[in-house]
């Protein structure tokens, strides 16, 4: 088999709209700046509103993609395209908090064939994937405990981390028994057993995460999911 060329520049899509005034949005760039630093590559980046997401075709070029923060969505449907796009096409992803939720419900309606599969923020109807938290984690910082040998545990280096979040939903408990049964598997639980943190054993790289990792570029440390996603993405 030919192993594809290391690239030394690379286009990630991130999917979601851009707030100046969400913290996420604000870290982003900076973690994925610090990230290609590191690594030695240029990463270039390109905000996609997802009004302006309509077809898989939109992602075609993309070496990553990554669904932010900040939901609802405008035009939610953009957020299944991108999942499904990475998911489908072996394209490194990331999911943060909105992206985490949003790839876990295409993931539950395409793969797993639950056609109702529904978020409690928006939806009314439907079985949910996501609901509200017993507790709110808006601006709570927890610990959240990895599975061993899994990428986010890799990338991390450590069986334990704390990382803050800025969310009222997370995953239902008739959906967490679901997630037994397929390729995605939890990789990341909060001191209750609360599922923090997912990956697709069967990709290259897709990773989620109910907790906002990319704040850590905010007090200059280095987010070590980024720095997974590019060296994914560069080959």
């Amino acid at each position: 088999m030919e192993l594809s060329p290391i690239k030394d520049t690379l286009r990630i899509a991130l999917v979601g709209d851009y707030n100046a005034e969400v913290i996420a949005h604000q870290a982003i760039p900076l973690a994925i700046d610090d990230a290609a630093a590191v690594l030695e590559l240029t990463a270039d980046y390109d905000w996609i509103a997802t009004p302006e997401l309509t077809s898989p075709e939109d992602l075609v070029g993309y070496d990553a993609i990554w669904l932010v923060p900040a939901s609802p969505y405008k035009n939610t449907e953009a957020a299944f395209i991108a999942a499904r796009y990475a998911r489908e096409n072996s394209v490194p992803f990331l999911g943060t908090c909105g992206g985490f939720q949003h790839a876990l419900i295409e993931y539950a309606r395409n793969v797993l064939g639950w056609a109702d599969a529904a978020h409690a923020e928006t939806d009314t109807e439907g079985r949910m994937v996501i609901a509200p938290l017993t507790c709110s984690l808006v601006e709570k910082t927890d610990a959240i405990e990895l599975r061993p040998n899994t990428l986010i545990a890799k990338a991390y280096g450590k069986r334990e981390i704390e990382e803050g979040y800025h969310c009222n939903y997370g995953v239902s408990p008739e959906f967490a028994l679901a997630l037994e049964s397929g390729d995605m598997r939890v990789t990341g639980w909060d001191e209750q057993g609360e599922i923090r943190a997912v990956e697709l054993i069967t990709h290259p790289f897709f990773v989620g995460t109910l907790f906002q990792h990319e704040r850590g570029a905010l007090a200059g440390r280095p987010v070590p999911l980024v720095h997974a996603m590019l060296r994914a993405a560069r080959g």
